[in-house]
């Protein structure tokens, strides 16, 4: 059976979305050694491995283990382009990473605003892109690092124990949020590309963890969350909440 022309027709559009998707896609520069050495380390032994043995089983089960480690390592380290398809972001706040929701609950703040705010928490497995947006508008007012722990990041204890790094931007109402980047059990990297009075907007690069991590948002009392517990997001582009 000829296929006809509309299915021919959604067909190229299928194909055209993911072309446009693939070119959107691109490595972060913070995985650049990593992946770099990493495959250098596997060409290397697999080489040896196909020398050094009659059998080839030794050399195509490293490679297939290997290379299949290797290609979540670099699926991990995707920096896609993203732009919030929204014309006025006002007051708007969006997800500064990809992962789910694990927390959304009231929590006192006493560190910096020594009150109680609202915490959405969002938690990034191996499989997520780990970069970090920013998630308002604003002016960045705050940035410190705290050395600390590796519990398990979905814990309600890794936000305080755990190293992390906090990031504060003033949005132009005046209205201070707090985003906290959290090294989980696995991550023992925290980048942080926030500086102390620059400007930032939404859809600009906050920094990057390495390798299974959390972020986590404080919104002060009376803002509309927009996202639920468990809830997938994707970072710069799922709005998660709305300021007063």
């Amino acid at each position: 059976m000829q296929p006809n022309a509309k299915t021919c027709c959604i067909s190229k559009k299928k194909m055209g979305k993911r072309i446009r998707k693939l070119k959107k896609q691109r490595l972060h520069s913070e995985g650049n050694d990593t992946l770099f050495f990493s495959l250098l380390a596997i060409i290397a032994i697999g080489v040896i491995l196909w020398r050094s043995f009659d059998s080839k089983v030794p050399f195509w089960s490293f490679v297939a283990l290997f290379g299949t480690i290797y290609l979540v390592v670099l699926n991990f380290f995707r920096c896609p382009i993203r732009y919030l398809d929204v014309e006025d972001t006002t007051k708007l706040v969006v997800a500064p990473a990809d992962g789910h929701v694990v927390v959304v609950e009231e929590v006192d703040e006493d560190r910096y605003f020594h009150d109680r705010r609202i915490m959405v928490s969002i938690f990034m497995s191996l499989f997520n892109v780990h970069a970090n947006w920013f998630p308002v508008d604003g002016k960045v007012t705050t940035v410190r690092h705290f050395n600390g722990n590796y519990h398990k990041a979905w814990l309600p204890k890794a936000s305080e124990e755990n190293e992390h790094a906090d990031i504060i931007i003033e949005t132009p109402e005046g209205v201070p949020i707090l985003c906290r980047q959290i090294a989980g059990a696995v991550a023992r990297r925290i980048v942080t590309y926030a500086k102390e009075g620059e400007d930032c907007e939404i859809d600009d690069h906050l920094g990057f963890i390495k390798f299974g991590s959390r972020v986590d948002v404080y919104l002060p009392l009376g803002t509309e969350i927009c996202v639920k517990m468990g809830q997938n997001t994707t970072g710069d582009q799922t709005i998660i909440a709305k300021l007063q």
